[in-house]
């Protein structure tokens, strides 16, 4: 793999298990130097630098992020990639519900960057890329408060990179479609048939399979690197062709 991010630091949250481990590795693989920060960094890859942090309280991000600089001396790039799953229609969740998932799927991304945003000015390349879903762009049944906390995230995308575009700092999404992740996991182990729901919810992306995280990682690595210097604002969609492909039954 072509080494695109040799010399620059990366901050990944929720980079201990699942989706953000992969970028984690991805990155590092690239030559990028890694921190992780995560609820539980305990499970953190040992090359990494870990730290402990919920992002869904300010002054545990800022300590976070002020370690992670004065470790590294630096910080380039963002990945803000933890998040929590809802389920259920708008009558699904009470008030609280819907407060702490948007405080982790969306503050925590205002939280996390702003934390990093004076690193980040002083960076030559520097990228924040914010994990969405395919839940912001199609109706997905029993997903409202989710979806709506996703739908954020794209806009909050948008929104971050025209506020920081002049100040050098290029800010993306990624859409992944359901994933093959631990919570996915967890879901289909309460379902009623669980072999029945996995294989409905591969049916339900064109490509007939789950993704996989590696997947996703390659999406953010894409949109990171340097070498994409001109991409900012956007999102890129790794779901099987779910959100756009209409095809036939097979």
């Amino acid at each position: 793999m072509r080494a695109d991010l040799d010399g620059l630091v990366a901050v990944v949250t929720g980079g201990a298990s699942g989706i953000g481990a992969a970028i984690a590795r991805r990155l590092a693989d690239a030559g990028a130097e890694v921190a992780v920060l995560d609820l539980d960094p305990a499970g953190a890859d040992e090359r990494f630098a870990a730290f402990a942090a919920d992002v869904s309280d300010r002054a545990s991000v800022d300590a976070a992020v002020a370690a992670a600089a004065e470790r590294f001396g630096r910080i380039d790039i963002v990945v803000n990639n933890a998040g929590i799953g809802a389920q259920g229609d708008v009558a699904g969740n009470d008030d609280a519900e819907w407060a702490r998932v948007f405080s982790v799927n969306v503050t925590g991304i205002a939280r996390v960057t702003a934390a990093a945003l004076p690193w980040l000015r002083r960076s030559p390349a520097a990228a924040v890329v914010n994990m969405s879903s395919i839940a912001a762009t199609a109706g997905l049944p029993q997903r409202a408060l989710y979806s709506a906390s996703k739908g954020a995230v794209l806009s909050l995308t948008r929104a971050m990179a025209a506020d920081h575009l002049r100040e050098g700092v290029r800010v993306n999404a990624v859409n992944p479609g359901t994933a093959d992740t631990p919570w996915v996991a967890r879901l289909l182990s309460v379902a009623p048939d669980p072999v029945a729901e996995r294989a409905a919810l591969e049916a339900r992306q064109p490509h007939g399979r789950l993704v996989s995280a590696d997947e996703v990682a390659g999406a953010v690595h894409y949109l990171v690197s340097p070498l994409s210097g001109s991409t900012t604002g956007t999102f890129i969609e790794v779901d099987g062709g779910m959100s756009g492909l209409r095809l036939r039954p097979a």
